[in-house]
C-alpha cells in the first residue's frame, strides 16, 4: 500500500531510525511505503520497519560487483583446466608438472602480494597461464606439454590465493560472503564449459589442443580488466596510499563508511605493523598460528573427503559403473555444483559460514566458505603468508589424491573409496563445528581485533 502525505507547515523534518535525515520544504508531497508516519503540529517523523526484505531490496553489493567479476575470471580458467583434464587428457591428469607448478605459485604468492598489490599480481600471475596454455596445446612431446602444464600450474597456484584475498578485502562487509561465492561459481562454471566442450573429445582425439587454446582466451580478459579494476583498500593503507583507500572506499562501499573504514585500517596498521614485508615465522606466533592449522586442515580435510577426486576423474568413474557417455554423466556433475554454489551464494550472509561449511561437507559437495574464511580469520600483516600456507597444503593433498585415486578405484572398487570419502566428510564437519568463528556481517578488522590480544578493548 502507497501512503500519500500532503502538508503545509512553513517546513518539516524527517528523521529515519538510522542517521539520516532530510528536510521537505512547504507543501511538499511525500510518497513512501514501507514506513509509519507518526505526526505532530510541526514535524512528521518516519520510523522505518525493521525487515529483511530491505536487505534484499538493497544494491550495495552493485559498485564492487564488476571488479570482484573480473577477478574469479581465474577461478574460471582454473575450473577450465579441472575439466580438460577430467576427460581427453586425462591419462597425464596426475602429471608432476601441474602440480609442481601451482604449489610454487601458491608458496611465493604471498611475497609478490605483499609487495605488489592483489591487482597487479594478477595480471603479471596470468601471463604464464596464457603461455601455459599455448604451449600445451602446440605441444608435440611430453617435455612440451609438461613445460606447458607447469606454467599454467604457476599461474593458477598464484591465483587461486590471490582472488580470495581480494575479494575479501575489497568486497563491503555485509555482502562478503556473497561476493566471495564468485570464486566457486566461477569454478564450476569453467568445469561446466570444459566438460561440455569435452563432450566432442569424444570423437576427436585431437580435440583437446582446441580447448587448451580456447582456455588461453579468458586469460587475455582476465590481464585487461584488472587494468580497470581497483586496488584492495587495505593494501593501499599499509602502502601508505591513504588518499588512494579513501576514493576506492567511497566508490565501492559509500562516502558514509569512510571514515570508520581508515579508522580500523589505521588501528590495525598501528598494532600489527604497517610495512609490506611480513615473515614466514609470524605463522608460529597467536592467533596467527591457529588460523594457519585450521587453514591447512580444512584444506586437508577438503581434500581426502574426495571433492576434488570426483571432480577429476568423474568420466573414468562413471564408465567403470556403466554409464555410456561418461562426458555427459560428468556435465551432470558439474551442473549439480553450480547449483550448490548458486545455493551458496544466497545463504552464506544469512545462515553464516561455519553452517554453509558443515553443510558442504555433510553433502560432499564444493563450497566457497573454506576459501573465504581462512582470509577473513587471517590478520591483514599475515594474511597472504596463512593463505599461501593453506593453498600450498591442497595442492599437495590435491597432487596425492590424483596420484593414487585410480589406483585405489582399480583395487577396492568404487563404493569403499566413496565410503572412505564419507567418512573423512563426517570428520571435516565436526572440525568445523568445534574450531570455525562466525564471521558473518563483521569486518575483517573487527574480526582481527576480536582474536588478537594485543589489541586494546574497544570502550563503551
Amino acid at each position: 500500500m502507497t501512503l500519500t502525505a500532503v502538508f503545509t507547515p512553513p517546513a518539516i523534518t524527517t528523521k529515519y531510525s538510522n542517521t539520516t535525515s532530510l528536510h521537505i520544504n512547504t507543501s511538499s508531497t511525500l510518497i513512501y511505503s514501507p514506513f509509519h508516519f507518526l505526526f505532530s503540529s510541526t514535524k512528521l517523523t518516519i520510523y522505518k520497519e525493521s525487515s529483511e526484505d530491505d536487505d534484499d531490496d538493497d544494491l550495495g553489493w552493485l559498485p564492487c560487483f564488476p571488479h570482484v567479476l573480473t577477478a574469479s575470471m581465474s577461478n574460471f580458467l582454473f575450473g577450465f583446466h579441472i575439466g580438460v583434464m577430467n576427460g581427453p587428457i586425462v591419462a597425464i591428469a596426475h602429471e608432476l608438472g601441474f602440480e609442481a607448478g601451482a604449489f610454487l605459485g601458491g608458496i611465493t604468492s604471498s611475497s609478490l602480494v605483499d609487495k605488489l598489490g592483489c591487482r597487479r599480481t594478477l595480471q603479471l600471475a596470468t601471463i604464464p597461464l596464457i603461455v601455459g596454455a599455448i604451449l600445451s596445446a602446440q605441444a608435440h612431446g611430453l617435455d612440451e606439454l609438461l613445460l606447458g602444464r607447469f606454467l599454467v600450474g604457476l599461474g593458477i597456484g598464484v591465483n587461486t590465493v590471490l582472488v580470495s584475498i581480494y575479494i575479501s578485502e575489497v568486497s563491503p562487509t555485509k555482502y562478503r560472503g556473497s561476493l566471495g561465492s564468485l570464486c566457486q561459481i566461477g569454478t564450476c562454471t569453467g568445469i561446466i564449459v570444459s566438460l561440455f566442450l569435452g563432450i566432442f573429445s569424444e570423437n576427436d582425439s585431437s580435440w583437446w589442443r582446441t580447448m587448451l587454446y580456447i582456455s588461453s582466451l579468458p586469460g587475455f580478459a582476465l590481464v585487461t580488466g584488472m587494468q580497470f579494476a581497483v586496488e584492495s583498500p587495505r593494501w593501499l593503507c599499509k602502502a601508505g596510499r591513504l588518499d588512494d583507500a579513501e576514493l576506492v572506499i567511497r566508490n565501492l562501499w559509500g562516502s558514509s563508511k569512510v571514515e570508520k573504514a581508515m579508522e580500523e585500517f589505521q588501528s590495525v596498521i598501528k598494532t600489527d605493523g604497517g610495512d609490506l614485508h611480513s615473515r614466514w615465522s609470524e605463522l608460529l606466533e597467536e592467533p596467527n598460528s591457529k588460523v594457519a592449522f585450521i587453514g591447512g586442515a580444512l584444506f586437508l580435510l577438503q581434500q581426502f573427503a574426495g571433492i576434488n577426486g570426483v571432480l577429476y576423474f568423474s568420466s573414468l568413474t562413471f564408465h567403470d559403473v556403466g554409464i555410456t557417455s561418461s562426458a555427459l554423466a560428468s556435465l551432470c556433475v558439474g551442473v549439480t555444483n553450480f547449483a550448490g554454489a548458486l545455493g551458496a551464494l544466497y545463504l552464506i550472509d544469512r545462515q553464516g559460514r561455519q553452517r554453509l561449511l558443515i553443510g558442504s561437507y555433510m553433502g560432499m559437495v564444493t563450497g566457497p566458505a573454506t576459501g573465504l574464511i581462512i582470509p577473513e580469520l587471517s590478520s591483514s600483516r599475515t594474511r597472504g603468508k596463512i593463505m599461501s600456507f593453506s593453498f600450498s597444503v591442497h595442492w599437495v593433498c590435491n597432487f596425492l589424491i590424483g596420484l593414487f585415486f585410480l589406483d585405489l578405484v582399480k583395487t577396492f572398487g568404487v563404493a569403499p573409496v566413496y565410503a572412505s570419502f564419507g567418512s573423512v566428510s563426517l570428520l571435516a564437519a565436526a572440525f568445523s563445528s568445534r574450531y570455525i568463528v562466525e564471521t558473518k556481517g563483521r569486518s575483517l578488522e573487527e574480526i582481527e581485533m576480536s582474536l588478537n590480544l594485543n589489541f586494546p578493548p574497544k570502550e563503551k
